[in-house]
């Protein structure tokens, strides 16, 4: 009872920038651990404008919904990503995840949904400038391992 009145409180008065978490499920736990480090291997690739060993990590059928670009799929979001690689080749371009904002789903049979705030700043006039934005990803697994098969991007 003592977790259901935390749980409505903090419903009614948290605010977009202080989300509400939701505790993991004991047997929900492996699966967050896989997605939480299959996420911060990804944008460590992201990170280092590793074009290749970044886009090993979506799946050929991807569709990319962003709020302001659209839809793409694998191919064009992969010449996005060169791209904005590109044009941050010395503005220090990183993403990060916003501690504390990750959640993860199973999606039975078919993989897992993984939700949350993150942070993506580069160098620009001079000044670090930094965004945060909200993102969800579907992971499919298959015997090859864990592939993003759909992103979406909003809130920029």
């Amino acid at each position: 009872m003592k977790l259901l009145t935390i749980l409505l409180f903090s419903l009614l008065f948290s605010t977009p920038e202080q989300p509400v978490h939701k505790p993991v499920a004991d047997d929900n736990k492996a699966l967050f651990q896989q997605i939480s480090a299959l996420d911060s291997a990804m944008f460590a690739a992201f990170n280092a404008h590793d074009l290749e060993k970044l886009m090993q990590y979506f799946d050929p059928s991807l569709e990319f919904y962003h709020d302001k670009g659209g839809l793409s799929n694998f191919e064009q979001t992969k010449a996005g990503f060169q791209r904005l690689f590109d044009n941050n080749k010395n503005t220090g371009l990183r993403r990060q995840m916003v501690a504390g904002t990750q959640e993860v789903y199973p999606i039975p049979g078919y993989g897992a949904m993984e939700v949350h705030l993150h942070q993506f700043c580069h160098l620009e006039n001079g000044k670090m400038d930094c965004g945060t934005f909200k993102n969800l990803m579907i992971w499919k697994q298959s015997p090859d391992g864990w592939k993003i098969t759909r992103v979406v991007s909003y809130d920029h």
